[in-house]
This record gives structure tokens, C-alpha cells and sequence, in this order.
């Protein structure tokens, strides 16, 4: 069916018909090119609903901007994997080694990286950021003695994973 009105785009109802009949083997057909068929048709709809004038045959115009928005999101996708690739490879390590020092600063880095994202960023705030649990919580929006958790877990997995025992610490007196 055509839709015949260049001045206007085609109407909710057509769109919708065109979703019911045609979205699944849409993606079935950009699943060749991409992992994200379905945000390709939903965007291919998309640019559908603002098309004025419509074109003549929905469907056959369909077929060929999904097919489009598919390539160009593996070739996106593709640029990103390298870009971010090229990036991890410049990124700066988090320690600067250094000869005298006892632990290896490639090593913690890497044991850093392995903690769950929420030790590491409570690890990060103590230790880099000098801030106090009661901060630490705020910022996690937990509890403080959460954060302690969090960060005494985290220093008990860096501990293993470093094979090396932490020194013992001496506690402020707070009476």
C-alpha cells in the first residue's frame, strides 16, 4: 500500500500496520549485518515517520534504510572496538613503578581492575582521595560502616590477589 499525500507524512495507523507486519523480518534482515537489529528498524521507523514526503513504497524503502543503518552500525561499532583499544593501550597506569619500591606497580594495577566497581571506587576515594567513610558513604549513597565493609573487603581481595601480606596498621585512639 502506498501512501499517496506528499505533504504530509504517513499517518500513526500506517506506521503501526508497518511494525505489525514487517518489524520481525526487518530484523531478521539487519541481524546479518549488526547485533542491534532492533534499534536499526526502530530507528529506520523513526526516520519513516518524518519523512515528508513518504516514500511511494514503504516497505521496499524500509528494507533499504535498515539495511544502511545496519552496515553503518558495524562499521560504528568496529571504530569504537579500535578506538577504545588504542585508548586502553595509551592509558597511563594508575601507579608509576619504581625500583625501590616492594610491590609492582603493573601487578596492583591490575588487581585494582579486578575489584567489583563498587570496591574499587571505595578504595579509590580512601586511599587517592583522602575522603572519610561518613564521605565515602554519601557519595555511594550507603552507610559509612557500608563503605568500611566495602573497602575491607576490597583490601582482603587485593591481599589475596597480590599474594603479599598488608602491614598491620595502628588505629588513631578516638577516646
Amino acid at each position: 500500500m502506498t501512501w499517496n499525500n506528499a505533504n504530509t507524512p504517513l499517518p500513526p495507523q500506517r506506521l503501526a500496520e508497518l511494525l505489525d507486519r514487517h518489524a520481525a523480518a526487518l530484523e531478521l534482515f539487519a541481524r546479518q549485518w549488526c547485533d542491534t537489529p532492533e534499534d536499526v528498524v526502530q530507528e529506520a521507523l523513526v526516520d519513516l515517520a518524518a519523512c515528508i514526503p513518504p516514500p511511494d513504497h514503504a516497505v521496499a524503502w524500509l528494507y533499504r534504510v535498515v539495511r544502511n543503518k545496519a552496515i553503518s552500525a558495524v562499521r560504528s561499532a568496529r571504530r569504537r572496538r579500535r578506538r577504545e583499544s588504542r585508548v586502553a593501550k595509551q592509558r597511563t597506569a594508575w601507579f608509576q613503578a619504581s625500583p625501590d619500591q616492594a610491590i609492582d606497580a603493573r601487578a596492583v594495577t591490575e588487581a585494582l581492575e579486578s575489584l567489583p566497581e563498587s570496591q574499587r571506587e571505595v578504595v579509590v576515594a580512601r586511599v587517592w582521595g583522602g575522603l572519610s567513610f561518613e564521605q565515602i558513604g554519601r557519595l555511594i549513597g550507603a552507610t559509612d560502616s557500608t563503605a568500611h565493609r566495602r573497602y575491607e573487603a576490597a583490601l582482603s581481595a587485593l591481599r589475596d590477589k597480590l599474594r603479599v601480606p598488608c602491614p598491620k596498621t595502628t588505629r588513631p585512639n578516638t577516646s
